[in-house]
């Protein structure tokens, strides 16, 4: 339904939880001003409605974690709840968490490979990050990870110090280690290798810019660079980048990466927290890529709305794992929780629908249509691919491609008030990222569109 609107927004009750929590809660958790946020108290389907009644459009799906639609999955946690609320997930497990395991490893290297793989569960991405990079020093007997710029895994501080935002890091590098690589990762708008942004090349080749082979060959020194340093046992990767702006790389990207693991002997980890589970169009974005890591990280849509991760890998690779002797070295205290993995298997049943992934790429296709319609000199450039979309706010298209985060925000801003929830990211904080449930219709397309152009149209009035 697209969103009715009853108060201000934010609106009075909105304001006076938001006062409550200034005083609650550390100031740096939650972002309050006049304008932002609202407060939930309920959501179903495409829609959330706040705390003053009023309905909104989710096109974020809570961080890309309802992608089924809000609600989807809780009536198998409410039945798991009524049967058996907690258990003792490394010690006395329970029925869901062997069926969980025994599905992700199928899914993943079963169907690639031929062989399950194994699984290590979490409780958030970060979790499912460190359990990687654990295991790649494990497997490889190599403490050196291979990360990407703006590349986001989390904020624990193993997953930080593989992270490549420092906004995030700097306030704690005198506590983290020193063993990530940074290297640039591809991204045709903003060239890290120094060329042209992609709306300023002219020579193209089936909408591909003619100099992607230089950038290759720049990315293929870079890389064995780092490996000649020596100590590479991983090379850790977002097959697209989603805190990062929505980037999606250059076809050879992710195939470079695979040969070059092969041949030096590493092990390539995929962050598939973000594009997981149909998100891109197809299951995995490994799988539009056609390259296989040796593990993969999930979380977000894998349950719906529970906090719940997976690391899976290949059996070979997880067996570096020494065997239990009744005291876990990767655990905790609801590894495996009965309600998560209940939501899991019912998150998993209905991603499995025919067809799933084609309509979610025909339905990020009129999106991002939609978008590029508006012909709003604000957007440099709209880019994703199923619907994962990023529509990169500019100081002015085509001649001043400069990012303007104040725009982004305002227009952020001014969607909340008509009723429409979006999320700013991207290192500069001008992208508008765009991941609406795939339940999404034609109708609220088209609705969300025309009003991210009326706001960018109003952050660009004087």
């Amino acid at each position: 339904m697209l969103p009715d609107l009853r108060t201000e927004i934010p609106g009075p009750r909105s304001r006076a939880l938001a006062a409550r929590l200034r005083a609650a809660e550390s100031r740096n958790i939650t972002y309050l001003d006049a304008e932002f946020p609202i407060f939930w108290e309920l959501a179903e389907g495409m829609n959330v409605w706040d705390a003053d009644g009023n309905r909104f459009l989710d096109f974020t799906s809570a961080f890309a974690v309802a992608s089924l639609g809000h609600g989807a999955t809780a009536g198998a946690l409410a039945t798991q709840a009524g049967r058996l609320l907690h258990a003792m997930g490394d010690v006395h497990p329970t029925e869901e968490k062997v069926r969980l395991c025994e599905r992700l490893g199928e899914m993943t290297f079963g169907r690639w490979l031929g062989r399950p793989g194994k699984v290590i569960l979490g409780c958030n991405g970060s979790d499912a990050i460190e359990a990687a990079l654990k295991t790649a020093v494990l497997a490889s007997g190599r403490s050196g990870v291979l990360t990407f710029e703006n590349g986001y895994h989390g904020l624990g501080y193993g997953a930080l110090t593989a992270g490549g935002m420092p906004r995030f890091q700097l306030p704690f590098r005198a506590q983290l280690a020193d063993w990530a690589t940074l290297l640039p990762y591809p991204h045709c708008f903003r060239c890290p290798f120094g060329r042209a942004d992609l709306a300023r090349i002219e020579e193209k080749v089936e909408g591909i810019p003619a100099c992607q082979d230089a950038c290759a060959a720049d990315f293929a020194r870079a890389l064995d660079a780092a490996f000649a340093r020596g100590n590479i046992g991983a090379v850790l990767v977002e097959p697209a980048q989603g805190r990062g702006g929505d980037v999606f790389p250059p076809a050879w990207f992710l195939p470079a990466l695979r040969a070059a693991c092969d041949v030096h002997g590493a092990l390539l980890v995929f962050d598939e927290i973000y594009t997981g589970f149909h998100r891109t169009g197809p299951r995995f974005a490994a799988d539009a890529a056609g390259v296989v890591p040796d593990l993969i990280c999930l979380g977000k849509a894998l349950t719906g709305g529970f906090p719940l991760s997976a690391c899976v890998g290949r059996s070979e690779v997880m067996d570096a794992w020494p065997e239990s002797t009744g005291e876990a070295l990767h655990t905790s205290t609801y590894l495996g929780h009965p309600g998560g993995c209940a939501m899991a298997l019912a998150s998993l049943d209905a991603l499995e629908a025919p067809g799933l992934a084609d309509e979610v790429l025909a339905k990020g296709r009129a999106l991002r249509d939609a978008l590029r319609e508006l012909n709003s000199p604000k957007i440099g450039d709209v880019r994703g691919r199923g619907l994962m979309i990023g529509a990169e706010i500019v100081m002015r298209a085509p001649e001043d491609l400069r990012p303007d985060p104040a725009s982004s925000i305002r227009a952020v801003k001014a969607a909340l008030r008509a009723g429409l929830i979006l999320l700013a990211g991207g290192p500069a904080g001008n992208v508008l990222s765009i991941s609406p449930p795939f339940i999404v219709s034609d109708e609220e397309i088209a609705w969300a569109a025309a009003t991210i152009g009326e706001g960018l149209a109003s952050a660009e009035a004087p």
